[in-house]
């Protein structure tokens, strides 16, 4: 057993190369082999999100505050809601993020393939897609 306590892991900042806007991202689990789970709360400012990107196993988001958008390649966006849960399908192109007059955090849990690799970044997503337009 181990034990995580509340602290010992600061917050950071989302990589810039990943991310629109300010994003800051808590590490929850990223469980030693042979467990491939990864889990991060994830919380946006207003106007932040992902770049396009996939997941080769997939990956969970449960909202917990705030509102946002989620957007599938091709689909029209959708909001996102305390408490909503939305499963990506591997390999399924998408981005996800804060709207723009509000903050949101989500809990991520996904999981790392056989190269430790659990996304694939693309390019970011472009104002009329984030606006919907």
């Amino acid at each position: 057993m181990k034990i995580m306590r509340s602290g010992e892991r600061p917050s950071r900042r989302a990589p810039e190369a990943y991310f629109t806007g300010t994003v800051w991202q808590n590490p929850i689990a990223n469980a030693e082999s042979p467990s491939r789970a990864v889990s991060i709360l994830v919380s946006f400012e207003p106007g932040a999100r992902t770049n396009w990107h996939t997941h080769p196993l997939g990956q969970t988001l449960h909202v917990l505050s705030g509102v946002g958008w989620y957007q599938s390649e091709g689909e029209a966006r959708i909001d996102i809601r305390p408490g909503d849960t939305v499963w990506i399908s591997p390999g399924e192109k998408h981005w996800h993020g804060a709207t723009s007059d509000n903050t949101m955090t989500h809990l991520v849990i996904q999981e790392n393939d056989d190269s430790g690799t659990h996304a694939t970044w693309m390019e970011p997503v472009s104002d009329a897609d984030y606006l919907g337009q």
